[in-house]
C-alpha cells in the first residue's frame, strides 16, 4: 500500500486506479471524464424524446438527422464530390487567388493560411484580425523531429487512411494526392509555432500596419472582402510563417497546396456521412491516441449536434440540472476566494505596494459567470435545419452562416458577456481579454462540488481550488500582462515584474524534466497552468481554514481525487508535447509540496517521496 507521505496521488486514488478501466472509445478516464460520461448518458436519454421550439428545436432536428443512419448510409456522396470539384476546377495558382473569397464563404475548402477575428489584446473592446498558418497534420512540431519514435508511423497511417477516404469519393490518383499533401505539410513545419510559443500567448502580439502587411503578404483585396473594410493593422501570431509566406504559398507549390486542400475536405466530410465513412474518417485520431473503438452511433450523434448547438444544449442542461441555490453557494465561494486573494496580495512579501494595489484593482474587477449564460449567441437563430437536404449539406450551410458571422463581428464591439464554453462542459476558464472567470454547471458537482455529500473542506479542495485556479490565471505569466480592462498593458513596476519572472523560473524548474510514465514534463510549456494550480490550492486552503469544520486531510485528499486519471501511453505522450497542463499525477502531487500545511498534516519527513526541502518550495500567490 502506497503511503500519502510517498505519493499523494497513488495513495488517495489507489482503489480507483486499480478498479477503473479506460473506456474503449476514449484515450483516458479521469474525474472530469466520469462527469462527461454521466452527462452524455443523461442527454442521450433526454434528447431523443425531447420536444422544443426555437434554437433548441433546430438542434433537435439536426440531432435526429445525425441519428438517421438509413438516410446517411444511402447518401450518394454527391454533395461532398461537389465540394471537392470546387478545388479540382481551380486551374492554377492565379485562379486559386482570384477565388479566395468564394472559397472562404461558400465552400468547405480550408485555405493554407488563416485570418481570424478576435479581441485585440491591446484594445479589448474592439476586434482585431489575426493571421496564422494553417496548422500541421501531426500534433505539433516536436512530432516532426527525426528522433520522434512515432513520426513515420503516424504519417504513413495518415497517408494510407486518407487515400482510402479519397477513393470512396472516386478521386483518381488518391495516393499521389496524399503524398503531395504530406509534402506541403512538411514545408510548413519550420514556419509553425512550437507548442511552447503558443503557450506564451501574450508574447505573440505582433501588430503590422495593413500596408506593410500586404506588401509582404499580397492579400489586401481578400482581407478587405473578408471584413468589408480596410483594417488599420493585422496581428501576426506566427512570425516565421508571415516571413516565409511567399516562399510557401506560391505557384510552384500550388499542386501540393491543391492536394492538401482536397484531403482536408474529404477527411472533414466523413463525420456526416455513412457509418463506414465515419469509422474510416476517425481511424487516424484513434491510432494517434491508441483508442480501440470508435464512439457509438448515439454518442457520435450528440458529438455532431454539439458542433453547432453546444450552447443551446448546454443551456438546456444548465437550466434543468443546476439550480439557483447551487449558483448562490458557488458565488459565495467565489467571493470568499477573491477576499482571500485580496488579503494575500496585500500581504505579499515580494510585491511593492503600488503593484499590489494594481493587482487588487484587477482582482476586484473580475466578473464571475456561474452555471449557464443568460442568453444564446444570436447567430444560432439562423441555423434552420432543411429537411430536404442531407445532413452534410445542412452542415455546410451552417458553416457558411457561422463563417459569415465570424468576419461580420470585426466591425462590432466585443460582447464580454458571451460564454466561450457550453454549460454542460466539465471545465472552467479565465478570459484575460474580458477579465472574467466562467464556471459551467457541469463542473459544479461531485467530486468537485456537492453541498450535501461533501464537507466544506472537500468542496474547497475540489471546486474551491478550481475557482482559485481560474482567478490565479489573472496573475500567471500570461494573464499578469493584461490589465483590469482586459488590455495587454504593463501595470507592474519593472522591479516587481523582474521578481515575478524569477518566480516563474522557479516554477519552471520545479516541473521541468520530472519523469512520467510517458516521458519528461516540459516546465516551460506548462508554467502558466502550474502557477494557476499553485495559486489555486494556496488560496483555497486559506479559505477552507476559515470554515468551522476545517479538515486539512479532507482538503488535500479531495485535491488528489479531482486529478485522478488513467490514459493510454500514446495519449500521454501527445499531451506532454502539446498540453499546457501538467499530467494529472504531477498536478496532484507537486503543488501540495509547496505548502507547509501538507507536511504537518501527514507528517511528511525528509526521505519520504513527497518531501520537498523548505528552501525549494515555490511560493508565488
Amino acid at each position: 500500500m502506497v503511503k500519502i507521505q510517498d505519493d499523494l496521488f497513488e495513495s488517495v486514488n489507489a482503489e480507483w486506479l486499480e478498479k477503473t478501466d479506460i473506456p474503449s472509445d476514449r484515450p483516458r478516464i479521469a474525474a472530469f471524464d466520469e462527469l462527461v460520461i454521466k452527462i452524455e448518458k443523461d442527454l442521450g436519454e433526454e434528447l431523443p424524446s425531447l420536444e422544443a421550439e426555437g434554437v433548441l428545436g433546430e438542434a433537435l432536428e439536426f440531432y435526429h438527422a445525425a441519428g438517421d443512419w438509413d438516410a446517411r448510409n444511402a447518401s450518394d456522396l454527391t454533395a461532398v464530390k461537389n465540394e471537392l470539384t470546387k478545388v479540382q476546377n481551380l486551374t492554377d495558382f492565379a485562379d486559386f487567388r482570384s477565388n479566395l473569397t468564394e472559397l472562404v464563404f461558400h465552400s468547405q475548402a480550408p485555405l493554407p493560411f488563416s485570418f481570424s477575428v478576435e479581441p485585440d489584446m491591446k484594445d479589448a473592446v474592439h476586434y482585431a484580425l489575426g493571421f496564422t498558418g494553417p496548422g500541421l497534420i501531426l500534433p505539433d512540431t516536436t512530432y516532426y523531429e527525426d528522433e520522434h519514435p512515432r513520426k513515420q508511423e503516424l504519417l504513413d497511417f495518415w497517408q494510407k487512411n486518407t487515400a482510402e477516404i479519397l477513393t470512396q469519393f472516386d478521386m483518381a490518383n488518391a495516393e499521389q494526392i496524399v503524398a503531395d499533401a504530406v509534402k506541403f505539410d512538411a514545408l510548413l513545419v519550420p514556419s509553425a509555432n512550437t507548442s511552447e510559443e503558443w503557450a506564451k500567448y501574450a508574447e505573440l502580439y505582433n501588430p503590422v500596419k495593413f500596408d506593410d502587411f500586404t506588401a509582404k503578404v499580397p492579400l489586401g483585396a481578400f482581407v478587405q472582402a473578408l471584413v468589408k473594410t480596410t483594417p488599420k493593422q493585422i496581428l501576426v501570431f506566427e512570425n516565421r510563417f508571415y516571413d516565409s509566406f511567399n516562399d510557401l504559398i506560391n505557384a510552384e507549390n500550388w499542386p501540393l497546396i491543391k492536394s492538401w486542400m482536397l484531403t482536408k475536405i474529404a477527411r472533414s466530410a466523413t463525420s456526416y456521412l455513412s457509418e463506414d465513412l465515419r469509422i474510416l474518417g476517425g481511424a487516424y485520431g484513434r491510432f494517434l491516441q491508441n483508442v480501440p473503438e470508435a464512439r457509438s452511433q448515439e454518442k457520435h450523434q450528440l458529438d455532431l449536434t454539439e458542433n453547432y448547438f453546444s450552447q443551446a444544449i448546454g443551456l438546456f442542461y444548465g437550466q434543468k440540472y443546476f439550480g439557483e441555490a447551487g449558483k448562490q453557494d458557488v458565488l459565495h465561494m467565489v467571493k470568499a476566494m477573491i477576499a482571500v486573494y485580496q488579503k494575500r496580495l496585500a500581504e505579499n512579501p515580494w510585491l511593492s505596494k503600488v503593484t499590489a494595489d494594481k493587482a487588487i484593482e484587477k482582482l476586484d474587477a473580475i466578473t464571475p459567470m456561474i452555471g449557464y449564460p443568460d442568453k444564446l449567441p444570436a447567430v444560432l437563430t439562423k441555423l434552420i435545419y432543411d429537411a430536404d437536404k442531407s445532413l452534410y449539406e445542412n452542415a455546410c450551410l451552417f458553416d457558411e452562416i457561422l463563417t459569415a458571422r465570424h468576419y461580420e463581428k470585426f466591425s462590432e464591439d466585443v460582447d464580454k458577456t458571451e460564454w466561450h464554453m457550453p454549460a454542460h462542459m466539465v471545465n472552467a476558464y479565465y478570459s484575460p481579454d474580458s477579465n472574467t472567470i466562467v464556471f459551467p454547471a457541469a463542473i459544479l458537482q461531485a467530486p468537485f462540488y456537492d453541498n450535501k455529500t461533501q464537507s466544506a473542506s472537500q468542496n474547497y479542495g475540489g471546486i474551491g481550488a478550481v475557482i482559485a485556479h481560474e482567478i490565479s490565471h489573472a496573475f500567471d505569466n500570461n494573464g499578469a500582462q493584461f490589465d483590469k480592462f482586459g488590455n495587454l498593458n504593463k501595470w507592474w513596476t519593472d522591479a516587481d515584474y523582474k521578481a515575478f519572472e524569477i518566480k516563474q523560473d522557479e516554477m519552471i524548474a520545479e516541473f521541468d524534466g520530472v519523469e512520467t510514465e510517458a516521458g519528461k514534463a516540459n516546465g516551460k510549456l506548462i508554467v502558466s497552468e502550474n502557477i494557476a494550480d499553485q495559486g489555486g490550492i494556496t488560496a483555497a486552503l486559506t479559505a477552507a481554514q476559515q470554515e468551522s469544520d476545517y479538515s486539512a486531510e479532507e482538503f488535500f485528499t479531495q485535491w488528489a481525487k479531482i486529478w485522478r486519471i488513467k490514459a493510454s501511453k500514446e495519449y500521454q505522450q501527445m499531451l506532454l508535447s502539446v498540453d499546457v497542463h501538467a499530467p494529472g499525477k504531477l498536478r496532484a502531487n507537486i503543488p501540495p509540496t509547496n505548502l507547509e500545511e501538507f507536511f504537518t498534516t501527514f507528517d511528511v519527513q525528509e526521505g519520504d517521496g513527497m518531501w520537498r526541502a523548505p528552501e525549494k518550495r515555490v511560493k508565488i500567490w
